[in-house]
């Protein structure tokens, strides 16, 4: 289970990191997205959940799971979202102000010098 994860946590890194490197908006918010999950996979993995049982500590359970893990994830998965929301409105702006999601700072170089 844990080569599983581990192959999942990675495949989500790489196709994340090579979404963001592409030349058009689009994709570079895809991979933003994915690089996210990969992140909120990895907090889970390094949480040791525990099926079962519970997260509240009580004098009747076998042991409990630790909350913080769950807490942050909840956290990041609000903030990555309110985060993309925010890129795709900027990315609409640009497409609306240039008519391409092109991202290519040398043509912006070579018409600002002449």
């Amino acid at each position: 289970m844990e080569a599983l994860i581990a192959i999942a946590i990675g495949s989500l890194t790489a196709a994340g990191i090579y979404l963001m490197l592409r030349l058009r908006t689009f994709p570079v918010i895809i991979g933003l997205t994915m690089l996210s999950y990969a992140v909120n996979v990895f907090i889970f993995a390094a949480g040791r959940l525990v099926p079962g049982l519970p997260a509240i500590i009580s004098p009747d359970a076998a042991g409990y799971t630790d909350p913080l893990p769950q807490a942050l994830v909840l956290t990041a998965i609000v903030i990555s979202f309110g985060m993309t929301a925010v890129i795709v409105l900027m990315a609409l702006g640009a497409w609306l102000e240039a008519g391409h999601d092109k991202v290519d700072m040398d043509d912006a170089d070579q018409e600002a010098s002449k």
